[in-house]
């Protein structure tokens, strides 16, 4: 959420700020001649002059303004060094020992370079990696001229976050032979012959090379802003010029196309978002975490493999006019290396407003042989239609006023509860976080918003009347951030209702948007912007929602670990405090009433299908992420592959004959959605547990 700062951020579009007139370089460059020879690769990228006063800019702009006080020291240093070299070659597919010997030099000259705007170590590694990718793309190139012996017994490290930095080119010569053999073996195994194999995996390295080496010296130059911002905390970013623009055209057109956020992860496009009320979200077909792997236009359209493009380049592919029909192949969240991928067809649609507005309906089940209608509001983000509310529109659209309608409707369907359906929801405005919490407590405080210079504003409800006082449930899950855990963290302060799902993302910061172009004395130059953290979002219970989210009173089981997803994820995140609580009126106890619930809970799983497959999908995930390798035998991969069909045919209550007949025209399944949502049948009986408790 990005927010305006008060007097500080303000203040800082007057100030002048200094610009060192220390030599944009020191006049030496480190890197062995013997490493790299500009003449072998194609173009020797160079910093501008103008970056020297980027940087500097940026500099002094977290120095001064980030939430966050630190020191530029060697310790800053050496984690600059080490995010840069994991943006480059984060498989430690392409350095060489010797590489990252030479580069050691400057691991503790990075704080130094800051203040003097000397960038030249970024662009002298930028230089040997591209040296060393058109390296190993040759040696690609000559491998997949004869086909690979699937028969020898011998296996793949594909997670070589903890391996050594390869020795020599014999080494790594070797590690992507076997890279390359289970390229070719996953599509073997998925039924294509070398021809088609060969053909793929040449186009694929090639075009990685075509678009890598398209790289200019303004990219760099946001890979090492980044590798320095994000080593402050990972929502502070630099954004380029070209970025700053794409930002603001993806503002405007970012509902258009498929409706999901994409990011780079290894060389796979990652699903980071699933937009609501996108095609996407709409089909159930496309899921967060899900992997892109091929895009193919209209019904005929060949597919493009789009493994190791670079993120922009697939996002072009992807989109497309409004109506037009585009096919995906993805390899499903959690899958493993021998998944086949899965097809699906999207027409690209612009989401419209009403479309991603919250929605309501009603669910009617059964609990110890009593009937309950269980009214569910989802609401996918946060909303305000703020030109409308600045003109004085009347009908102008909010989260709030939406879910006032839709409480409204329910309480005239004599609904016995309601649950509040924040999966996915990845916040909004704050305002709307605020009010929305309002329809459901007398009034007082909902937020506490610590700013840089340790000042503490609280943002309060002031209306006391109540539209819903009956039983309440929140449903959040890893994707639920910032404003939705901002509703959900007040609802559970004040007892209000149950929180019930996952642990949410922990996103507690806010963010200001910085121009540069207005901090520059010099006009003349087209700067680009800095995302900067200038505040913590804290409950009125006075613990922060940062990093730790939101727990829920009663949890489900989950495939995502927090270690791997989510603000406790990331290496620099800001860490979890508390302030003073806030002076407010707890609505009511329900501490008292969770353990009889959390007990109800898991006996009904225990005996339900859907959440028994689910546990087990969480330990076969787990098991397979103890690995950080995989066979290269044929016999081997085919057993493994034969014994997670079976499992999943056993699930579906399909016999292998039926499968086949229903694949007798398509080669890669395609994805059905499952309309039982078996987790909000779940969420809908434990209220009814809470109302026969209190109510019977």
């Amino acid at each position: 959420m990005i927010k305006t700062h008060s007097k500080k951020i303000r203040n800082l579009i007057f100030i002048t700020i200094l610009i060192f007139s220390a030599s944009f370089f020191s006049g030496n460059t480190f890197i062995d001649k013997a490493i790299f020879n500009s003449s072998d690769t194609l173009t020797v990228i160079k910093p501008a002059d103008q970056y020297q006063i980027e940087n500097q800019l940026i500099t002094s702009i977290l120095t001064r303004y980030h939430f966050k006080e630190f020191e530029i020291n060697d310790s800053l240093s050496n984690m600059i060094f080490n995010r840069y070299l994991e943006v480059l070659d984060n498989g430690k597919n392409y350095f060489l020992a010797s590489d990252i010997e030479s580069f050691n030099s400057q691991k503790y000259n990075l704080d130094d370079n800051l203040f003097k705007g000397d960038l030249q170590f970024y662009y002298d590694v930028f230089n040997v990696y591209l040296n060393r990718v058109n390296e190993r793309m040759t040696f690609v190139d000559d491998l997949l001229n004869t086909e690979f012996d699937y028969s020898l017994d011998e296996n793949y490290e594909y997670d070589r976050d903890k391996s050594a930095w390869a020795k020599n080119q014999t080494e790594l010569n070797e590690l992507w032979r076997k890279r390359l053999k289970n390229d070719a073996l996953t599509y073997k195994l998925n039924g294509k012959d070398w021809e088609f194999i060969q053909k793929t995996l040449k186009k694929r390295y090639k075009n990685f090379t075509h678009f890598l080496n398209q790289y200019n010296s303004e990219d760099v130059f946001q890979l090492a802003m980044n590798s320095f911002t994000q080593s402050i905390d990972p929502h502070t970013n630099y954004l380029s010029p070209v970025t700053s623009d794409n930002f603001k055209i993806d503002m405007s057109l970012s509902l258009e196309g498929i409706g999901a956020r994409l990011q780079n992860e290894d060389d796979y496009t990652k699903v980071a978002e699933v937009i609501p009320g996108g095609p996407a979200a709409k089909s159930g077909l496309l899921e967060a975490d899900d992997k892109i792997i091929g895009v193919a236009q209209g019904e005929d359209g060949e597919f493009e493999d789009i493994i190791g493009w670079r993120i922009t380049d697939a996002v072009k592919l992807i989109r497309g006019a409004k109506g037009t029909l585009v096919r995906l192949q993805i390899l499903k969240a959690g899958s493993d290396l021998n998944a086949k991928p899965i097809e699906i067809s999207l027409i690209r649609e612009k989401v419209k407003l009403e479309d991603q507005a919250a929605k309501g309906s009603v669910l009617e089940i059964m609990n110890e042989d009593k009937p309950f209608k269980i009214g569910v509001i989802d609401i996918p983000n946060f909303y305000i239609d703020f030109e409308g509310q600045r003109n004085g529109d009347g009908n102008y659209k909010s989260t709030t006023k939406d879910v006032k309608k839709i409480l409204d409707s329910l309480k005239t369907e004599n609904v016995n509860g309601i649950i509040i359906d924040l999966r996915e929801d990845g916040g909004g405005s704050l305002q709307e976080a605020i009010e929305l919490t309002g329809l459901f407590i007398k009034d007082g405080p909902v937020v506490q918003v610590k700013n840089s210079d340790g000042n503490i504003d609280v943002a309060k409800d002031p209306d006391p009347s109540i539209v819903y006082d009956g039983p309440l449930a929140v449903l959040v899950n890893r994707f639920s951030a910032s404003a939705s855990e901002i509703f959900s963290g007040a609802i559970q302060d004040y007892g209000r209702g149950l929180i019930i799902g996952e642990q949410t993302y922990g996103k507690g910061t806010v963010q200001n948007l910085i121009d540069l172009n207005r901090l520059s004395s010099k006009k003349n130059l087209n700067l680009g912007q800095v995302k900067l953290t200038i505040a913590k979002y804290y409950r009125v219970n006075g613990g922060s929602t940062q990093n730790l989210g939101v727990v829920p009173d009663i949890s489900y089981p989950t495939m995502i670990d927090p270690k791997d997803f989510g603000e406790s994820s990331e290496s620099t995140a800001l860490p979890w405090d508390e302030i003073k609580s806030a002076d407010f009126n707890k609505f009511s106890d329900l501490s008292k009433f969770i353990p009889d619930l959390n007990k109800k809970h898991l006996e009904r799983i225990s005996t339900n299908k859907d959440f028994q497959y689910l546990l087990e999908d969480i330990s076969i995930y787990k098991e397979n992420k103890k690995k950080s390798f995989i066979s290269l035998n044929e016999e081997i991969r085919k057993q493994e592959k034969l014994k997670d069909e079976q499992r999943k045919l056993e699930r579906d209550g399909k016999t292998e004959e039926q499968v086949d007949a229903e694949l007798i025209d398509e080669e890669i399944p395609v994805i059905k959605k499952d309309k039982d949502d078996y987790i909000l049948n779940e969420t809908a009986k434990i209220i009814s547990d809470y109302i026969l408790m209190t109510i019977g």
